[in-house]
């Protein structure tokens, strides 16, 4: 493959969509303690699990099921055309053979986050709705824009950020499998894999003139922190938390950071969400409970017009002036967050237009361990904003300054916030 090239491909992609390089670092120096996040996230909100029990079959879009005497040939068919197939046994399982099937017939909903999960899928995604991961340390999410994965987050002392991998490089190949038009999920398994293991990343990274390439040693199992916060240096009263995706440990840590910025005098304080992919529709409505005044947080609604509600009594409402920080990769859980705060002016928005995910997942438990995993309906904000395919639009735009936090350490939305707190703090 000529290199140099595809790169320029990516960059003439990137420019005619207006993609900025994902640069949400934070300022250097600024916090008195700060975890860089580890693990892999597929952004699901409304994450629930349940057994569809049988074995029947379903039906298709006109009612008539698509498992019939037809299909059932067609597949013998294809079956044994493939018997002969030259890399077959080498290659390729008769259970990977079944599991395509089961995954084409997802994917032909055209629906990128419905898909269907083999056993091991499935255990991958409840832990990390859990904040359980592993891999290579990095938070994994989709540019929808260059179509590609790129890496969101980077944990420190993981062995991504040993290798050299940053924030916001796109990956081009693993093993010199390209993964453009793949699925977040299968970037995920191409990355991920045993405790010890090397896998090599073909990186692009803005500003370079061609590829870079990574060799990852692959690590072991664990607890992520989805939490990191502390005092700004500069300020001695403005408080800074960044949430990394919203998991079942979040609450508690949420919970903690907040009381440990209290103690210490916080008068203000940014919401970093910059980034953040989304998470557990439960884990987010309780930090929002922690956040808003009474009255509506976000409601469902599927194919049906059937409506949820998930409501706050308001009696831990924030008590200081609040900057809610996003960015293009803010996306699903942390966009309903920054949603409802904005519907109650309880805060600013700084930074640019999020992702636009506004549609709710559930996976569905099969009977052999597998699973589905299927969009099942639209939220909206407590104003009634869908903001699916379209995102919320920050109250003040301002994109992130790359060359001054790599020349002088500053991160410009920070400051802004800073700006804007000051001027609200009594």
């Amino acid at each position: 493959m000529d290199r140099p090239e595809e790169v320029e491909v990516i960059k003439e992609e990137n420019e005619k969509k207006n993609v900025k390089g994902f640069r949400n670092g934070i300022l250097v120096g600024v916090l008195g303690t700060i975890l860089i996040l580890a693990g892999i996230c597929a952004g699901i909100i409304g994450f629930r699990l349940f057994a569809i029990r049988g074995t029947q079959a379903g039906t298709g879009a006109k009612g008539s099921s698509i498992i019939n005497t037809e299909t059932l040939q067609k597949i013998q068919t294809i079956e044994a055309a493939i018997d002969n197939y030259y890399f077959y046994e080498d290659d390729v399982s008769s259970q990977d053979l079944q599991d395509g099937i089961y995954k084409g017939m997802v994917e032909a909903l055209g629906d990128p986050y419905s898909e269907y999960y083999t056993k091991e899928e499935l255990e991958e995604a409840l832990n990390s709705n859990k904040g359980i991961s592993y891999g290579i340390g990095a938070y994994i999410s989709l540019d929808k824009q260059a179509n590609m994965a790129i890496i969101s987050g980077v944990m420190d002392g993981s062995p991504a950020q040993e290798a050299g991998l940053r924030e916001g490089d796109l990956i081009n190949e693993v093993d010199g499998e390209s993964t453009r038009n793949l699925s977040l999920t299968q970037v995920v398994n191409l990355v991920k894999g045993r405790e010890g293991t090397t896998v090599h990343l073909t990186i692009y990274r803005e500003g370079e003139a061609d590829f870079l390439e990574f060799d990852v040693i692959r690590g072991k199992l664990i607890e992520t922190t989805t939490v990191a916060s502390g005092i700004l240096e500069d300020t001695d009263h403005i408080g800074y938390l960044r949430i990394q995706e919203f998991d079942d440990v979040t609450v508690d840590q949420y919970t903690e950071a907040m009381a440990v910025l209290r103690e210490d005098g916080m008068k203000g304080l940014i919401l970093d969400l910059r980034s953040n992919p989304g998470g557990d529709v439960n884990a987010v409505v309780e930090i929002a409970r922690k956040i808003l005044p009474q009255g509506l947080i976000v409601y469902t609604e599927d194919k049906y017009g059937n409506r949820k509600e998930y409501t706050c009594d308001g009696e831990h409402e924030l008590e200081v002036p609040l900057v809610v920080l996003v960015n293009q990769y803010s996306a699903s859980a942390s966009e309903l967050l920054a949603g409802a705060i904005q519907d109650y002016n309880k805060g600013t928005v700084i930074g640019t237009t999020t992702y636009g995910k506004g549609i709710v997942q559930q996976i569905h438990s099969l009977d052999d361990g597998t699973a589905l995993k299927l969009t099942v309906s639209a939220y909206y904000t407590p104003a009634g904003r869908n903001i699916h395919g379209v995102g919320i639009e920050p109250d003040i735009e301002l994109e992130y300054d790359y060359e001054a936090a790599q020349a002088e350490g500053i991160d410009n939305q920070v400051e802004k916030a800073i700006e804007i707190l000051e001027g609200k703090i009594k």
